[in-house]
């Protein structure tokens, strides 16, 4: 599938020397949900404002739907559509003003009937002759996503677009979003939220230190990365884990009532059979077994904690 977005050697260093985006490399493939992960500071929103024409770059090229973000700012932008972390309009202007001038900004013909079906859809049609200032925290999140897609946008960024939000309206805008994806639009988030991202993208991009640690489609990544373990609940206590099985991946818990067993998802050989053989001839009994995943998250904090890690060692070198 061809990238809708092309970014190429991008670097972003701030007038103090602070270096934000460190030689980005990534393209987002048009139709898709991407999901860009990484912890605060780590460049997220500087790159999403550099994409949106809002940050010059420092240096290197972003191609938004084939058009320059610098050359072509006016046709680049007018693909995109921007759900910004902070809440920003007019107080004075009504709900149904404020979407139609934002499509008006975009050059767009006056579209009642487009304009009615983002409220309604948003259920933000009961308020749309209702001031701002009058709407409550999650009506003014709603307001700002019609606004961003009131010029039918190819593109849309969400950026952070479910913190402090409501239950409902998180599950509202991932309906929305879906819809979105459904009629071609590509969606690109950023979210606190990494269940939210598990459940929706299609591929996860995590951003660390103005450095891209990762991209990959989300179930290879959890695949590759993501490990299973085995628990055992045993019908007797264990002091400790027998020398015979220090080959295994094993640890204690619950005061030695539960026995945990580590293994690689991908490998031919998990070991269990072998392991719940040596447990039988130990005289190790169990209860129960349960088999789990490493979620998103572990893996996510897993790649962090690994290149902090490996930045640490190279400076200390």
């Amino acid at each position: 599938m061809a990238a809708i977005i092309s970014i190429k050697q991008l670097n972003k260093i701030y007038d103090s020397g602070f270096q934000a985006l460190n030689q980005i490399d990534l393209e987002i493939e048009a139709g898709e949900i991407f999901a860009l992960l990484g912890p605060n500071g780590a460049g997220k929103t500087t790159l999403i404002s550099i994409i949106c024409g809002i940050v010059n770059p420092s240096s290197g090229q972003v191609l938004a739907d084939g058009h320059d973000v610098l050359r072509d700012y006016r046709q680049a932008r007018g693909k995109i559509g921007l759900v910004p972390q902070e809440l920003s309009t007019d107080s004075f202007e009504t709900v149904w003003g404020a979407v139609n001038f934002s499509r008006g900004l975009f050059g767009k013909a006056p579209n009642p009937e487009y304009i009615e079906k983002i409220l309604r859809d948003l259920s933000l049609w009961g308020k749309k002759d209702s001031r701002i200032m009058a709407l409550s925290g999650g009506m003014k999140r709603r307001l700002m996503i019609a606004k961003a897609l009131s010029h039918e946008p190819k593109i849309l960024f969400l950026d952070e677009p479910t913190a402090g939000v409501d239950v409902e309206l998180r599950r509202d805008m991932w309906e929305m979003v879906r819809g979105l994806r459904e009629n071609g639009v590509t969606i690109i988030l950023t979210t606190h939220y990494i269940e939210e991202a598990e459940e929706m993208a299609d591929r996860i991009g995590v951003i660390n230190k103005g450095k891209i640690v990762l991209v990959d489609d989300k179930k290879q990544l959890m695949q590759k990365l993501g490990k299973r373990e085995l628990r055992l609940a045993l019908k007797e206590p264990l002091d400790a884990i027998p020398a015979t099985l220090k080959d295994y991946k094993l640890t204690l818990a619950d005061d030695g009532y539960q026995l945990i067993y580590t293994f690689d998802s991908q490998s031919d050989h998990s070991g269990i059979s072998e392991l719940l053989r040596l447990l039988g001839d130990h005289g190790i009994d169990f209860k129960d077994l349960q088999t789990r995943e490493s979620s998103l998250e572990e893996i996510f904090v897993s790649l962090v904690r690994s290149q902090q890690q490996d930045t640490g060692s190279t400076v200390s070198s």
